[in-house]
C-alpha cells in the first residue's frame, strides 16, 4: 500500500517493465462499500500490458469504504462529493508525474460510485483522459450544470448497464449514452442480463475494449505522425 493525497492505493507494474518506457495506465474505483482490490481484480489479464492502480475510497462504509456519503441514492453529499472530485483529480495529476506512465493512454474505470466519479474525472480533466469504463453510474445534474467541463473529443467511452439494475434503471444508462455521444469521439453501451453488478460477461468485455482500445490508439498515432 502506498499513500499519495489522503488515499491509499495499490499499484501493479508489469513484472517486465522497461526503463524508460512508458505504459497505460488504469485508474480504477469502486462502488460503495467496496475496496480497491475487486476493483483491480477486473483487471488483473492486463497487469503485464497496463499500469494498474486501484483507488480505496478514504471514508468507511459497511465492509468496505466510499469516496464521498449519500443523502439517498442519487443524492450525494455535495460538499463531500466535491472534495471527493477534487482529491482524486490532484491524485491522478500526481500519479501521472510520478509512475512511468504514457500520459496519451489514460483510462478510469468505476462501478456506481466509482462509475459517477469516472464520468465526472473525465469532463472536468479533457484530454487528459484517453477513456472511461463507466458501469451502472450516472452524471449528476450540477456536475453538467455547474461543473467546469473542458472537451471530451478524444475520449472513448465504454458505458455498461445492468437490465435488472434496481438502483441505476435502464433510462438513466440511456441518458448517459444520449450525453456522452454528443460529446465524446466514440461511445459504446452494452446491457447486461444482471442486477446492480457486474457479470463475468461484463469482466471479460472491459479487458477487451481497454486492451483494443489502447492498441489502436497506438496504431493510429504511428500512422498520422508516418
Amino acid at each position: 500500500m502506498n499513500n499519495v493525497l489522503s488515499y491509499e492505493y495499490e499499484i501493479h507494474l508489469p513484472s517486465t517493465a522497461e526503463e524508460g518506457k512508458k505504459y497505460p495506465v488504469v485508474f480504477a474505483l469502486h462502488g460503495i462499500g467496496y475496496d480497491e482490490q475487486y476493483m483491480l481484480s477486473l483487471v488483473e489479464d492486463l497487469k503485464e500490458e497496463f499500469i494498474l492502480i486501484g483507488i480505496r475510497g478514504d471514508l468507511p462504509y459497511e465492509d468496505g469504504y466510499a469516496y464521498y456519503y449519500l443523502k439517498e441514492y442519487g443524492n450525494p453529499e455535495r460538499k463531500l462529493f466535491d472534495i471527493s472530485v477534487n482529491k482524486l483529480k490532484n491524485f491522478i495529476e500526481a500519479a501521472l508525474k510520478k509512475y512511468p506512465i504514457d500520459s496519451d493512454k489514460v483510462y478510469l474505470i468505476g462501478f456506481s460510485q466509482g462509475a459517477i466519479l469516472s464520468m465526472t474525472l473525465a469532463l472536468i480533466l479533457g484530454e487528459k483522459i484517453k477513456g472511461i469504463v463507466a458501469m451502472n453510474g450516472y452524471i449528476p445534474s450540477f456536475v453538467k450544470e455547474e461543473y467546469p467541463l473542458k472537451s471530451i473529443e478524444r475520449l472513448s467511452v465504454f458505458l455498461t448497464q445492468g437490465e435488472s439494475d434496481h438502483i441505476f434503471p435502464l433510462n438513466i444508462g440511456q441518458e448517459n449514452y444520449d450525453y456522452l455521444r454528443k460529446h465524446a469521439a466514440s461511445v459504446k453501451y452494452t446491457i447486461y442480463p444482471a442486477g446492480h453488478e457486474i457479470s463475468q460477461d461484463n469482466q471479460r468485455d472491459i479487458v477487451s475494449w481497454l486492451r483494443q482500445d489502447a492498441y489502436n490508439y497506438g496504431q493510429n498515432k504511428t500512422t498520422n505522425l508516418a
